[in-house]
């Protein structure tokens, strides 16, 4: 069958990165099989087993070139992926096939590989979200002292500045960061732990030496570069790490659905605007229109990824006893794609943070429409010092405000609230006194501060942990 007539991933089409991709592949998975035979190999011949340096040379010598032709042959004929493999890597290498998997059952290659994997995809994603964190630090200082709307309810409030916004992007991202890296603290190999995870087959080939089966386990953890292999095991590694690891995924996915929202709200306020290409095209039937297109797509798979996050919750919660392989066919699919959906998310995360465009005499006329209003307070304390009544005053800018947003609403007309303040002879302020309390500055408190503070003591903590290199992520639609 022609591939254009079979169902293919977007995440492999459209959305993901080449390098994640390959970390779930078939290729990176079968090749960690193999390294990891090798791994056991070398560490039972040196724990004193009959096992040779020419089978280990020879099993070294095939450890990337796999012959999936004969694997995917035999699979056909035994139905299971494990063996078929072993036969397949047997083939190659004749004089090490009698020792290939000895003492381990499917769930050592399978297992621990998947956690491999994990570690080096949340190696990834923490580059990539560093990249992100490094983009908005930038967007953050430049605007960090430019007033603009804040909203509560949606509605506007008290002022922010674009800067200080984005520090709020930013820290719900750092938290997630962390997060992942307390996961990759805690995270172990399942080690070799045999069908039931009582290690008998081992204690049969060491002829009962407890010591020997511990060293083994050490052995081949140092060799995957993890700092040791889980206390206890059924079969499988508990599924709780599956689990724990998604909900972190969820997590950025949330961090990244807040911006994505907060971006696409902005674009229909005109204030802030995603990159826009030359020869982009927004709508078919509309030439004028500049959707928010990358943020719309961060939103769809955000959503995809906090749904998926149920996968291996529910799969951890049905293992029964020591384990169930209910849980294969989903995990191969949810684990996979919630790695790679939010691959695809900080991808477009990159590419947005780095070229945001901020209008700022929109976001100027759009404070000044409301400033007004939030100036009211002041305007009534410095008519107090002059000599006015506070509780007189509060009503007389209650009725004026309720009648200059009447205005405004029912007819279209210009927010007049100052004009109509200087003509009240309850205010001892003359009109040039109170337009004073009309700069935007006044009112965005401790934003400015607040945003080289979080930058200094926390975002540049976290780039001299995280950031790696520059990435620039480019798009394929």
């Amino acid at each position: 069958m022609d591939t254009k007539e079979k169902y293919i991933s977007p995440f492999s089409t459209r959305y993901s990165s080449n390098e994640m991709q390959y970390l779930f592949s078939e290729s990176f998975k079968f090749k960690t099989w193999r390294k990891l035979w090798i791994s056991l190999a070398k560490a039972e011949k040196k724990l004193g087993l009959d096992i040779s340096d020419e089978q280990i040379a020879e099993l070294e010598a095939h450890a990337e070139d796999i012959n999936f032709d004969v694997a995917e042959a035999r699979e056909k004929e035994v139905r299971h992926d494990v063996m078929s493999h072993v036969y397949a890597y047997g083939r190659q290498c004749p004089k090490a096939e009698p020792i290939i998997h000895l003492g381990a059952t499917s769930c050592y290659v399978g297992d621990n590989t998947d956690i491999i994997i994990m570690k080096k995809a949340s190696e990834i994603l923490l580059a990539k979200a560093a990249q992100v964190i490094k983009n908005l630090k930038e967007f953050a200082l430049k605007y960090k002292s430019m007033p603009c709307l804040a909203y509560t309810h949606l509605q506007p409030a008290q002022l922010t500045t674009v800067g200080k916004r984005a520090t709020l992007w930013m820290y719900e991202l750092i938290q997630d960061m962390n997060e992942l890296q307390h996961r990759l603290d805690e995270l172990l190999l399942r080690g070799a732990k045999g069908t039931t995870g009582t290690q008998a087959s081992f204690m049969e080939l060491f002829e009962g030496d407890e010591e020997k089966i511990k060293k083994l386990e050490k052995i081949i953890a140092e060799d995957m570069q993890f700092p040791g292999s889980v206390a206890v095991s059924g079969q499988t590694y508990s599924r709780k790490t599956d689990a724990y690891f998604l909900a972190v995924l969820s997590g950025f996915a949330q961090s990244a659905y807040k911006f994505s929202n907060d971006m696409r709200i902005l674009q229909s306020f005109e204030e802030m605007e995603e990159p826009f290409e030359k020869n982009q095209i927004g709508s078919s039937a509309m030439p004028y229109k500049r959707n928010p297109m990358r943020s719309e797509r961060i939103s769809a798979l955000a959503r995809y990824v906090i749904t998926d996050s149920l996968n291996p919750a529910f799969t951890a919660g049905t293992q029964w006893f020591e384990r169930t392989l209910d849980d294969s066919a989903n995990k191969r699919i949810a684990v996979a794609e919630a790695f790679l959906a939010v691959d695809a998310i900080l991808n477009i995360y990159i590419n947005i943070s780095s070229g945001i465009v901020v209008y700022d005499k929109v976001v100027e006329r759009r404070v000044m429409e409301k400033l007004p209003f939030m100036a009211t307070e002041n305007i009534m304390m410095q008519s107090v010092k002059k000599g006015g009544n506070r509780q007189e005053l509060h009503e007389k800018l209650r009725t004026h405000s309720h009648a200059a947003a009447a205005k405004v609403k029912l007819e279209g007309g210009s927010n007049d609230l100052i004009e109509r303040i200087a003509g009240d002879d309850a205010f001892p302020l003359t009109l040039e006194e109170i337009k004073k309390e009309l700069d935007p500055a006044l009112y965005t408190g401790r934003a400015s501060s607040q945003v080289e503070e979080f930058i200094k003591e926390i975002a540049d903590h976290v780039l001299e942990k995280f950031y790696v290199a520059e990435i620039k992520s480019e798009l394929k639609v």
